[in-house]
């Protein structure tokens, strides 16, 4: 297993053999082809107050977060839910909120609307739509990707195809519609939520080396 130290590295080397190479877009054949990767830093599901206040003065302390959510899906036409996970990737490791176990939202908002902290990650403002309402907050700093993504002139705006031309791994979504609301998250559902902020924190810093 990989040191958090040694992971950076790695991904940097990769980024920057991508960027010598100046590939601006890979296909879904290119994609599948290449090798699944996913975090294995340190993870904090929190599903409680006292974790959620823990694990927000801990994110606080962040210049930059990876940002994302996750839903229950619905199949049927007419049904929606609210979202179950909140993730932020932070240097330290991958924070999960399990909003609907966690009775007082007010600090985890007050880090949501800090200027300060940038929250980075894939259709934000569809997100930032649902999120508020299970979770009300103002938001501010979320960068959108896919838009650093355009500005460099990288033709792929998705989590998959930005993982794929930066890193040259791929990002598993088997598990992309599951029971998020469920009570107790099972171990494969843990990685995928932390691996998709932790991946959207990467791609910011990696896009900021073509965009500034």
């Amino acid at each position: 297993m990989l040191l958090a130290q040694d992971r950076k590295c790695t991904l940097k080397k990769v980024s920057r053999l991508i960027f010598e190479k100046h590939r601006h877009s890979i296909s879904k054949k290119e994609i599948s082809a290449l090798p699944i990767k996913h975090y294995t830093g340190p993870i904090h599901v929190i599903d409680s107050d006292e974790k959620m206040r823990a694990a927000v003065r801990s994110l606080g302390r962040e210049k930059v977060l990876g940002f994302d959510t996750e839903t229950r899906p619905a199949f049927y036409k007419g049904i929606s839910y609210l979202p179950s996970l909140l993730q932020l990737a932070a240097g330290d490791g991958v924070y999960i909120f399990q909003i609907g176990r966690i009775d007082s939202h007010k600090p985890l908002a007050g880090i949501l609307a800090d200027h300060n902290v940038v929250k980075a990650g894939i259709s934000v403002s569809e997100d930032i739509k649902k999120l508020k309402d299970a979770l009300p907050f103002e938001p501010s700093r979320f960068i959108e990707l896919a838009g650093m993504a355009a500005k460099a002139g990288i033709k792929n705006a998705g989590i998959r195809g930005l993982a794929a031309l930066l890193f040259g791994f791929r990002i598993s979504k088997s598990t992309q519609c599951s029971r998020w609301d469920a009570p107790t998250l099972a171990h494969a559902q843990i990685v995928y939520a932390a691996t998709d902020a932790w991946i959207c924190r990467e791609i910011y810093f990696a896009l900021k080396k073509w965009v500034g």
